[in-house]
């Protein structure tokens, strides 16, 4: 078991990652007032069923009471990755997207993160429906998207060095493929094994798909995959081929224009 705890990766396209602090800012702001109600008191569960994903009426099978249906049935496919169940499962997402967040934002750019995070979101849910069409429980977390973040992460910066605790006690700097392709590696695993557990391994591997094919497509002209450095042909040509003055050119004096 891996714990992200920072990255040696500074921006360098913009100042600030606004829509990552933006987002941790919301996430977090929600589950405070949902947890302040009390995870069973009638508010949490309204929000719960109202704003959550619930596979089974978006596919028709179940409906909700009126008194419950608080956004369109399409919008839950985003709203329900800003509600969270308990501390832990708020502080784990938002920890992985204060890690990897910013330097996936710096790649793509404000918006176009911001969109790349909701169709995260989107591919999480309807994996998670895909797997359990007729689930009547409510799919809640932002566990899809960061998913997708962390796939970006990992198309984009593998070798990066990454501060990790190792089982959760033990601080080493790994490479950013070594903890990421295992926690990739273990959601497609536990979506054999633990289907029908409190955990949405489908939600996490439509994450991890949406934002390994996104990244392709959003990041910025030039940025390049797998920590790959760019350059022209002319700079190798200076690198390797110095040029040197010709000493006959160099010795004969300028001529003179005009009187």
């Amino acid at each position: 078991m891996f714990i992200p705890l920072y990255d040696s990766n500074d921006l360098k396209h913009i100042k600030l990652q606004w829509v990552t602090w933006s987002l941790i800012a919301i996430n977090l702001l929600v589950w405070a007032v949902t947890g302040l109600a009390g995870d069973d008191s009638d508010f949490t569960n309204a929000a719960f069923l109202g704003l959550g994903y619930i596979p089974s009426v978006v596919n028709d099978i179940a409906e909700l009471p009126p008194s419950l249906v608080l956004v369109p049935e399409d919008a839950t496919y985003i709203t329900y990755s800003f509600l969270h169940g308990n501390l832990l499962h708020v502080g784990s997402n938002m920890l992985f997207l204060w890690v990897f967040g910013d330097n996936v934002e710096d790649a793509m750019g404000h918006i176009k993160f911001l969109i790349f995070y909701f169709l995260c979101a989107a591919a999480g849910a309807f994996m998670h429906g895909l797997l359990l069409p007729d689930s009547n429980g409510p799919l809640i977390g932002a566990s899809g998207a960061v998913a997708g973040v962390i796939a970006a992460y990992l198309m984009l910066h593998p070798r990066v060095r990454v501060w990790v605790l190792v089982m959760g006690r033990i601080p080493l700097p790994l490479p950013a493929y070594i903890p990421l392709l295992f926690w990739v590696g273990t959601q497609f695993v536990m979506v054999f094994t633990d289907l029908g557990g409190e955990v949405s391994w489908g939600a996490h591997i439509g994450g991890i798909i949406a934002g390994a094919v996104l990244v392709l497509v959003f990041r910025r002209s030039g940025v390049p995959l797998f920590d790959r450095t760019i350059k022209s042909p002319k700079a190798v040509i200076h690198e390797t081929q110095p040029i040197i003055p010709d000493k006959a050119t160099s010795q004969t004096p300028p001529q003179k224009w005009g009187r």
